[in-house]
């Protein structure tokens, strides 16, 4: 706990939320119902959500519990053909974008390596206004999951990380170093 709480960013996230943390949380006491987890739509912007579901499901509980996280979507993408842009938020979802293109010459696509790499329009547009954006309640499974993966990968014990690394080795199709 004094790790954690030597965090800077956590200690400012627990008194963001009134809460209060491990056996001091009450959840009567929060100052938003609605916290929106918000990281980069790539690998290393997953682990960062993982380590942060990971902490509020082990000493901020409740906040999953209600109904209170979220998880925003940014894009990967941004396809433009003149003036015409649209966003596409996975590899998958922009090989099937780009399938009915005859000539992508003529399409602009820009790959977003972080949120800082989009321009504040652009931000605003596709990951913070509330009337356009995406967002994924985070139920007790997610960071259950979440949990789990983290003990997996992050613990003291290397049996099961290497295990979960040979099971899972097969399915690395885009490796992101």
């Amino acid at each position: 706990m004094d790790k954690i709480l030597a965090n800077n960013e956590i200690r400012a996230m627990i008194t963001a939320f009134g809460t209060g943390i491990g056996d001091d949380f009450d959840i009567e006491k929060a100052r938003y119902h609605k916290i929106i987890i918000m990281t980069d739509a790539d690998v290393d912007g997953a682990h960062i959500r993982t380590l942060i579901l990971t902490f509020f499901y082990r000493y901020m509980r409740p906040l999953i519990e209600k109904g209170y996280v979220y998880i925003a979507q940014p894009p990967l993408y941004k396809l433009s053909k003149g003036r015409e842009v649209s966003y596409v938020y996975s590899d998958k979802e922009l090989e099937t974008a780009l399938k009915d293109v005859s000539d992508r010459s003529k399409i602009g696509i820009q790959r977003y390596k972080g949120l800082g790499e989009m321009n504040p329009t652009q931000l605003w547009e596709t990951t913070m206004d509330p009337e356009h954006r995406t967002v994924l309640q985070v139920t007790l499974e997610d960071a259950m999951k979440a949990d789990e993966i983290f003990e997996v990968l992050m613990g003291d014990r290397v049996e099961p990380r290497r295990d979960f690394i040979q099971e899972n080795a097969q399915y690395v199709e885009n490796l992101d170093i």
